[in-house]
């Protein structure tokens, strides 16, 4: 709003130079003039211009309104030798005191010698502002850099027309088919992987030592591990099949135990004197803490406290009939205990199975009557077992036993084994519904290794139900313990969750977690939002809004959500509460939006609108404290990417719950964190997966578990920066 030019209004000027050839030329543009602050006519001292967007550069600045006339011209500088200058050609420019004054004479230089000439546009605006124009503008940009285009803005946005973009004045020059812009997946597979295939590797059947696809030591929480395992580990080694005991038929029916696993329990100090100031962990109690902070750290250490101490280690053993979805539910509940910051292992009895006996066994091999065949299956589930109660000895945390376990003979076995050393949750999976049991089953004989061999797919279709049958004989449903029943959950329409004698933080996380799970296909996309101005000024946090390259990005991105979604009939897009998110999403129509604080960018405290250069030198402790453990460091007056993880907890649980797609709008850190939830990326790689602009990640989620695929829609014009 102008004033009326009284006696104290300032003279607000606004200088643009626009060229694109500038930065393929590697030159910054300054501005030098008669006035002091412009450097009195030295080269040397010229003011340098802020860089807007990709091509524009600008400088801003308010003189008294009464001033003598300036003179001022622009001049260029190479970014790698600011002391040698290219002046702009003509007469010096002259800035009066005028109000609502505009000047567009595009600036010259001359580059070479040989007449190599570049033009730029130039805009020069004026404008009197009161004092408290200025100080409302001066509170603006205290705030978020510049003003919020999306304040007001409702939390949910019913946005449901129907019409396209085009008739919207969306125009992006996407091509039709999306799969030009599909490009490398970094770090997950696209393909589908079986499950089971992904498990731990059985070590007490592996001469290399101690093997494991997914160790969980500090430092290296589950990366793959190939050939020979290190030296600890084969410290650590349990004794192998020969060296073990695997009890007869008849040692098993003499182990039944009837113990309530899990009963909660309140032990008192000793001392009588109790001060939280002489609480000490032992070094196996601080072995055991998950690698997480906020909730589930403050549990862990309450449990660690009060509870037994076989309560500290928890084992999740599966039951249920084959083609129940069984090792679908352990991965997914592995790979979200292991986000959270809990040591996981998955343990698949069926590859300790095929790596003792072979793949090629017939279904008379699962016999209730065939005497060698039970004797040989339980005893790889004893070893699965051994070495499951080796690993939460060296440091594990939550172990997921994955077998039939179909008889209460087995799961005594089971439970004796684990008494004194861990609590068991017995997750039982029923499903009732014979489509869905059909598709698992052909699902199960194109993908296991138990019929890679077989050419004749429907004789392995015919084998495997007879293998069902067998099963079916036997089969004595959960009734002691502690428990979770999942009683026909994964088709979509409903379901029950059943539970008994189930307490404690991590069992309670488990089950909500349970709760919300279920096999409907569905995409889920993740984006960042499109480039904004900090992202090209470099600077970190900020609420500043897009630039023309993020803009152009968020028309891509609508032009894409309508035809990769054009099918679906419901589908929701979800942003931060930043308004880069929220303007990248104004041009997607036809769906509801969806704001969510949680969504928003690491809050980097008192760096926040910093570059790390600033950083570096005005706070260079906190930028070596980041720089060396990047996961755990906490912004002072800010967050970690730990306390992301805990924020985000309901995110993924409402991913997880969604039965429809879902865009997902975010910002680079968060973006991060939920990706490492899909990929199954150990905690401490999270600070530094790739997470590019103007980017599509598809993550498709559903029976066969989770892939992903990429779309690039542009190049990002600027470099992004690593918050």
């Amino acid at each position: 709003m102008a004033s009326t030019g009284g006696i104290s209004d300032q003279l607000f000027v606004s200088v643009k130079l626009e060229s694109p050839r500038l930065a393929e030329l590697d030159l910054a543009p300054y501005l030098f003039g008669s006035h002091p602050v412009a450097g009195s006519g030295d080269l040397s001292k010229a003011l340098p211009m802020e860089r807007a967007s990709a091509a524009v550069w600008e400088l801003s600045c308010v003189v008294p309104s009464q001033h003598e006339t300036l003179d001022f011209k622009f001049v260029l500088k190479p970014n790698d030798d600011s002391s040698r200058c290219i002046a702009e050609e003509g007469p010096n420019r002259s800035l009066g005191c005028r109000n609502n004054e505009v000047e567009m004479r595009a600036a010259v230089f001359k580059l070479d010698e040989e007449n190599d000439v570049l033009e730029c546009k130039v805009r020069v605006e004026t404008e009197m502002l009161s004092p408290f124009d200025l100080a409302a503008s001066w509170r603006a940009h205290q705030e978020y850099i510049q003003p919020s285009r999306v304040r007001g803005d409702h939390d949910v946005v019913m946005n449901a027309g129907l019409e396209s973009s085009a008739k919207n004045g969306v125009t992006s020059g996407l091509e039709p088919d999306l799969e030009k812009y599909v490009v490398p997946t970094p770090n997950m597979g696209s393909g589908v992987v079986y499950a089971a295939n992904l498990t731990e590797n059985p070590r007490s059947l592996l001469h290399t030592g101690s093997s494991s696809n997914n160790d969980t030591k500090k430092g290296n929480l589950h990366n793959s591990v190939k050939g020979d395992a290190s030296p600890n580990d084969h410290a650590n080694t349990m004794k192998d099949a020969t060296g073990g005991h695997a009890p007869s038929l008849e040692e098993q029916r003499a182990v039944f135990v009837d113990r309530g696993v899990g009963s909660p329990k309140f032990a008192r100090p000793t001392n009588q004197t109790f001060s939280m100031s002489n609480i000490k962990l032992d070094s196996e109690t601080k072995q055991g803490m998950p690698a997480a902070g906020g909730a589930v750290a403050a549990a862990a250490v309450a449990d660690q406290m009060y509870g037994p101490k076989e309560d500290r280690k928890l084992a999740i053993v599966l039951v249920g009939l084959p083609a129940r979805g069984k090792t679908f539910t352990a991965a997914k509940l592995t790979r979200y205990l292991r986000w959270l910051g809990h040591g996981t292992k998955h343990f698949n009895v069926g590859k300790y199975r095929r790596l003792k006996h072979g793949t090629n066994q017939t279904a008379d091999f699962f016999r209730g009557d065939n005497r060698e065949g039970v004797e040989a299956r339980n005893e790889v589930a004893a070893l699965a077992m051994e070495d499951m109660l080796s690993w939460m000895q060296e440091g594990g945390q939550v172990g997921i036993f994955d077998a039939t376990n179909s008889t209460r003979r087995r799961r005594n076995m089971l439970m004796k084994m684990a008494e004194g050393k861990c609590k068991i949750i017995f997750l039982e999976t029923i499903c009732n519904d014979q489509d869905v049991l059909e598709r698992n089953i052909r699902l199960k004989v194109q993908q296991s290794p138990d019929y890679a061999e077989q050419t004749d797919f429907e004789a392995g279709v015919r084998d495997f139900k007879e293998r069902l049958a067998y099963y079916e004989k036997v089969y004595e449903p959960v009734e002691e313990g502690s428990y979770i029943k999942m009683i026909d959950m994964v088709s979509g329409n409903g379901g029950q969750l059943q539970i008994n004698d189930i307490s404690g933080y991590l069992p309670g996380r488990i089950v909500f977690f349970l709760v919300n799970c279920h096999l409907t296909p569905r995409p889920i996309l993740l984006t960042r939002h499109g480039e904004s101005l900090d992202n090209v000024r470099g600077r970190i946090g900020g609420d500043s809004s897009l630039s023309e390259a993020g803009e152009l990005y968020s028309r891509k991105l609508a032009s894409f959500v309508e035809k990769r979604l054009k099918s679906e009939r419901i589908a929701s897009i979800w942003t931060s509460t930043l308004q880069r998110t929220i303007l990248t999403s104004h041009p997607i129509i036809g769906f509801p939006k969806i704001q969510w604080r949680a969504l928003d960018e690491i809050n980097a405290g008192v760096c926040d609108g910093m570059t790390y250069d600033e950083i570096k030198k005005i706070k260079p402790e906190d930028y070596e404290s980041r720089r060396k453990d990047k996961l755990r460091y906490r912004y002072p007056r800010g967050e970690s990417y730990l306390d992301v993880i805990q924020r985000l907890e309901p995110v993924i649980i409402e991913l997880e719950r969604q039965r429809a797609p879902v865009v997902v709008i975010a910002h680079q850190a968060v973006l991060r964190a939920l990706y490492a939830y899909f990929a199954d990326r150990p905690l401490e790689e999270v600070p530094n997966i790739e997470i590019p602009l103007h980017t599509i990640i598809e993550i498709q989620m559903g029976v066969a578990g989770v892939q992903e695929k990429r779309y690039k829609l542009m190049d990002a014009v600027n470099p992004t920066v690593a918050i």
